[in-house]
């Protein structure tokens, strides 16, 4: 099984940017929860604090996009080391405004600059996998391993960065969290982009008018489609903290997620290891259709430790759809666009997942914890049937390929 994993990264110059990647990536699962604990801790306002994570997040989802676009004319390393700069410039600016009890809307513009250019590392990394691969006989199954590698090593971030920013919080300061995530994102980005070998070559030029991202039907759709399964992980996330502190257990919460990635993981790892040789938009439909199958059970369950077996059942749908999706968006953006196209995926999850948490927050306190588990199932069947109705545009024929590559 772990054969194709240990072929990918024999791939000349892969375990480095994937180990800065990895790196580099980590802050992503802590600066929300992050900004809470420093925040609220300094004013003492959970309102105050969500207000402010919110912002980092809608933020960095609307200009991930923009950063993404300007990566691919003008190059990672060129794009990407200011604007770590600025990023890590960001955190400190919010840990001081917190810290120092300046005016609240020093800590949202700091909280914006934050957010608005980190960019998506993973989409960086997934870019650099499929230029290293360009030239190669087996590019297809290496890269759909190469994928699989990666959403397994995101799901490895989901599980291990919220409980390390828990315990710098509450163990030592909340500040601690910030710093780390500002250390991880400026060691490990820094070293990402300093790696020039496996940088995919800049366009250099204005995009060709038509081949925008958005122009394909089919990113439609997997836009859509993502916007709907981010709506699930945010639904499933506040559902979650309600539903096991109405229990009595709210630190229970952090082990159900951890159950809801570690399913994924155990799917992602299995996954990569098989050449699959259904093409990827139907393997796409199928993933967001079992995703949204596997969440429908939460509405039923009484105890903490059934909803995490439920959700680690329902995980093993996850890191296959996600794969699945990125590889789909290679056929549906012309190469010179990918790291834009790749960082939609990232962008509209975390859409979905601002919408979602705010839908179910309004749930909790309308209806309750468990009532509120209808909001991921009713994401999860708009999910479903938005990949099925439009199933036929997310499969691109020839043409299309021929067209994108001659534009390109």
């Amino acid at each position: 099984m772990l054969r194709p994993y240990r072929d990918v990264l024999a791939v000349r110059g892969a375990p480095g940017f994937v180990a800065a990647g990895l790196v580099a990536r980590l802050p992503i699962s802590m600066l929300g929860i992050g900004i809470v604990f420093l925040v609220q801790g300094s004013t003492g306002s959970y309102s105050l604090a969500g207000a402010v994570a919110a912002t980092f997040g809608v933020v960095q989802a609307a200009a991930s996009p923009l950063v993404a676009g300007a990566v691919d004319r003008y190059g990672q390393a060129r794009i990407m080391l200011p604007a770590i700069g600025v990023h890590v410039a960001g955190l400190l600016l919010l840990v001081a405004s917190s810290v120092l009890h300046a005016p609240r809307w020093t800590t949202f513009v700091a909280a914006a600059v934050a957010g608005g250019t980190i960019g998506s590392v993973g989409a960086l990394v997934r870019a650099r996998w499929s230029y290293v691969l360009a030239g190669s006989t087996r590019r297809a199954a290496l890269l759909h391993t190469a994928f699989s590698l990666e959403s397994v090593l995101d799901e490895v971030v989901f599980v291990t960065g919220p409980i390390l920013v828990t315990a710098l919080a509450v163990g030592v300061t909340p500040v601690a969290g910030i710093v780390t995530a500002a250390a991880a994102v400026a060691i490990g980005g820094t070293a990402l982009m300093l790696q020039r070998s496996t940088e995919p070559a800049p366009s250099r030029a204005r995009p060709v008018q038509g081949t925008g991202v958005l122009r394909s039907r089919g990113m439609v759709v997997l836009v859509v489609a993502f916007v709907c399964v981010g709506g699930i992980f945010g639904a499933v996330d506040v559902a979650t903290v309600a539903f096991t502190a109405d229990r009595g257990v709210p630190g229970a919460a952090g082990w159900v997620l951890a159950a809801f990635a570690f399913g994924s993981l155990l799917a992602g790892v299995g996954y990569g290891a098989v050449h699959w040789r259904s093409p990827a938009g139907r393997r796409f439909v199928l993933g967001v259709v079992l995703l949204a199958i596997g969440v429908a059970p939460v509405m039923l369950v009484q105890q903490v430790v059934l909803l995490a077996v439920v959700v680690f059942v329902a995980g093993f749908a996850i890191s296959p759809m996600l794969i699945s999706g990125n590889a789909l968006v290679q056929e549906l953006v012309v190469p010179t666009r990918l790291t834009e196209g790749l960082a939609w995926v990232a962008t509209s999850i975390g859409l979905g997942v601002a919408a979602g948490s705010a839908l179910t927050g309004a749930a909790v306190d309308a209806l309750g914890a468990r009532r509120a588990f209808t909001v991921p199932v009713a994401a999860g069947l708009l999910a479903a049937l938005v990949v099925l109705v439009f199933a036929r545009w997310l499969h691109p024929g020839p043409r299309f390929v021929v067209r994108s590559r001659r534009r390109s």
